[in-house]
């Protein structure tokens, strides 16, 4: 029987429709849902500028040791219809200077963007929607940018009641200007949410900028306030002016996606047939297929408290596996492979 698609719905030969069986990838955000922590696995962390933390979602700061992020902080009950959130909390109450910059984002493949055409004259209306929930309240900030920064969309809301979960949601018109990646492996778009921004990267809200902004205006600033917490969850980008749905995907095709830009080998049972000797006199060698395809070759490196246990080997990446080899002596011992951690990772 053949099948035609249209937006959510399929519609058999027969003229029948079922809604809500396709949506294809309608949600440009991987894990906007906060489900999976690969890294942390619901630990908290003190994140370096630079450093992920739920999966997908990095922080970027100018000042280090300001916030905590941890999956599902605080232990509060997520919005109907989820079960986690990524939680932000105040380190210490931190006045922002002018240069400085806090906050949480998703940067966005540009394959999986490249049909928006940002930077024609064709770009397409995208609506950001998203729950959120602060012990401040006020207007908030975040923005819209491309893979050079010199292209921002500032957007704010209101967070209207302390330790409420809220619903927003921000329609932008589609930039036709500036430089935009296409359909390649770069930064598509970078999807920002502030936690304390200096005028040197604030702005109005409400209009596409040529410059590096990521906030705006007088925003509030979580890290200005010691404890202060910010929860996030249901992040979705979309094409069109409104905000649809929240696009649930099942656990394993989410895990998937994150995986195309993380993954991480942890113990005995992952690791079976993986390390063991070569020879002695041509050295010792193992192979990590990987889950997923990476985006480019993935950085190849130990995770946690791990440790090669014999001579650290040589390290040779791929994009569907890692080859490792060391001459002379073993670089893993055997019965100890259960404290082994792993990690490749292509993140953008």
């Amino acid at each position: 029987m053949s099948v035609s698609y249209g937006g959510d719905s399929i519609v058999f030969a027969d003229g029948s429709v079922q809604s809500g069986g396709w949506t294809g990838m309608r949600n440009r955000i991987i894990n906007g849902a906060m489900v999976i922590d690969q890294r942390n696995v619901g630990a908290s962390v003190t994140p370096a500028s630079g450093q992920y933390t739920i999966d997908r979602f990095v922080a970027q700061l100018s000042q280090s040791s300001k916030y905590t992020v941890q999956q599902n902080a605080g232990s509060v009950t997520p919005p109907t219809g989820f079960s986690n959130y990524l939680g932000v909390t105040s380190s210490s109450a931190y006045s922002v200077t002018s240069s400085d910059f806090f906050f949480i984002a998703q940067n966005i493949e540009g394959f999986n963007t490249a049909d928006l055409a940002f930077g024609t004259a064709s770009a397409s209306t995208v609506t950001l929607s998203f729950w959120v929930r602060s012990s401040l309240t006020g207007t908030f900030g975040g923005a819209l940018r491309n893979s050079a920064n010199s292209r921002s969309y500032p957007f704010s809301y209101t967070i209207s009641s302390a330790n409420t979960w809220e619903q927003k949601s921000v329609t932008v018109a589609g930039d036709t200007s500036g430089t935009w990646i296409g359909a390649t492996n770069g930064i598509g778009i970078n999807v920002a949410f502030s936690l304390g921004m200096g005028s040197t990267y604030s702005t109005t809200a409400g209009a596409w900028a040529a410059g590096n902004y990521a906030s705006v205006t007088g925003a509030t600033s979580v890290v200005g306030t010691n404890g202060a917490t910010f929860y996030i969850t249901g992040v979705q980008l979309e094409r069109g002016s409104t905000a649809s749905s929240f696009e649930y995907r099942s656990y394993g095709a989410e895990l998937a996606l994150c995986q195309r830009y993380y993954e991480v080998l942890y113990n005995s049972a992952d690791n079976a047939g993986i390390w063991g000797p070569y020879t002695t006199s041509y050295g010792y060698r193992g192979t990590w297929y990987f889950k997923v395809q990476k985006r480019i070759a993935a950085s190849v490196s130990l995770a946690g408290s791990s440790a090669w246990t014999g001579a650290t080997p040589s390290i040779f990446n791929g994009i569907s596996s890692a080859a490792f080899f060391s001459s002379g002596t073993p670089f893993y011992s055997a019965g100890t492979a259960d404290t082994l951690a792993v990690q490749a990772s292509s993140e953008l």
